[in-house]
């Protein structure tokens, strides 16, 4: 039910001192008297019977008032506006804790990303008070490269959208908000040619270097890598779980980082190689380890023996990761598709391998063009037609 009245506020009289002025015949009471203002006082009961009540000084602001708040509900966009005026810090614990589906490294991140940037600017701040405008101008005074800001302005747009979802807010404020771009970088590919040569300066770990250019495995689902997943009938090995170094502590995972547990080939050159690495270990041991037998270690790879053997190879500045990239290449120019790729690699959808690897496919399409001349140019050597108008 909502209702429009119309009423005469009034305030305390005051002495010359400024104190209320007792009532003369209502002990405890003090006299009142009219502002001589007229207000409109408009009142709506919400779903759950919560009565709310707002003034105005014209009707017609307190019509429009009424008008907005029936459309929202009747739409279902409606949300309390008490509601609204709480800070972002409970949102903020609420979404983190709303996603136990994340990756170790995943949480890690966001979290740096809260108390880093998103509390101290926002964390004290009611949600109606945010803005699409005060949110520009943050991101804006971020100084770090595009990248980063567009993930810390993505957090901060994830935490509004749970409070949207929650119907803390009517719609979310960093919706609006213009994201800097991110500078094209070509991806590095190396060639079938560079990469033996960095396996061949990687030493005992020649075969992890091409498992991980052959089959696109991140480093984590390598390093955590069972016995037990591998089938070297099939040549296959079952990704399902991952590891990552966070501060110093290793993290198990029994997800890969887009939640896709995949089986993913590899090569028969490898063969020897993986049943050496797997003879006489039981089924829940590690395939790849440290020289003394634990987890491989990100870092310490790095330091060890991964950036020598780079440097060596005189392949420049190289990431493990590149050798992912460098799989994505192998693959396509292999002739795999878009979903076989995605599969392989592990993505959520095929659009997220054409989004990550779109330079790949338009080789690949120069190279359709060609073999469409080609198998044109094959197929009129042997053709001839007369037109009938030509016989006549």
């Amino acid at each position: 039910m909502a209702t429009i009245r119309k009423y005469q506020p009034t305030r305390f009289v005051k002495d010359e001192n400024g104190h209320r002025v007792p009532h003369p015949s209502k002990p405890g009471k003090f006299l009142t008297e009219k502002t001589g203002a007229t207000v409109w006082r408009a009142r709506y009961d919400d779903r759950e019977g919560k009565q709310h009540t707002r003034h105005f000084t014209r009707k017609v602001d307190a019509q429009a008032w009424l008008d907005e708040a029936a459309g929202a509900m009747a739409t279902g966009s409606w949300t309390d506006p008490s509601k609204s005026r709480s800070t972002l810090k409970p949102h903020t614990d609420a979404w983190l804790a709303a996603h136990p589906d994340w990756t170790p490294s995943t949480r890690a991140r966001n979290v740096g990303i809260v108390k880093k940037h998103i509390l101290p600017r926002w964390g004290n701040v009611r949600l109606d008070k945010i803005t699409t405008d005060s949110i520009q101008q943050w991101s804006a005074s971020i100084n770090l490269a595009p990248g980063s800001v567009r993930k810390i302005v993505g957090v901060l747009t994830s935490i509004l959208d749970r409070a949207v979802l929650t119907k803390n807010l009517a719609i979310n404020p960093a919706d609006g908000v213009i994201r800097p771009k991110q500078p094209l970088r070509r991806r590095r590919y190396l060639t079938t040619v560079e990469v033996e040569r960095l396996a061949n300066c990687s030493g005992r770990n020649r075969d992890l270097i091409l498992l991980l250019a052959y089959t696109g495995l991140r480093w984590g689902e390598m390093a955590a890598l069972h016995v037990s997943a591998v089938n070297t009938t099939r040549r296959r090995l079952m990704i399902e779980i991952s590891v990552t170094e966070i501060n110093g502590i290793m993290e198990w995972s029994d997800q890969p980082k887009d939640h896709q547990r995949r089986s993913v080939p590899y090569p028969a050159f490898l063969d020897g190689a993986i049943e050496e690495r797997i003879k006489g270990r039981a089924p829940d041991e590690l395939v790849f380890t440290s020289p003394t037998g634990g987890v491989l270690r990100y870092g310490n790879a790095r330091r060890d023996w991964f950036d020598p053997a780079v440097n060596e190879a005189g392949l420049g500045n190289l990431t493990p990761h590149e050798l992912r990239h460098t799989a994505a290449s192998l693959a396509v120019k292999a002739g795999a598709s878009v979903l076989a790729l995605q599969r392989m690699l592990g993505h959520d959808k095929p659009s997220t391998t054409l989004d990550v690897y779109a330079d790949l496919f338009d080789e690949d399409l120069d190279d359709v063009a060609a073999k469409l001349a080609t198998q044109r140019s094959e197929i009129l050597l042997d053709f001839s037609w007369t037109s009938p108008a030509r016989e006549e």
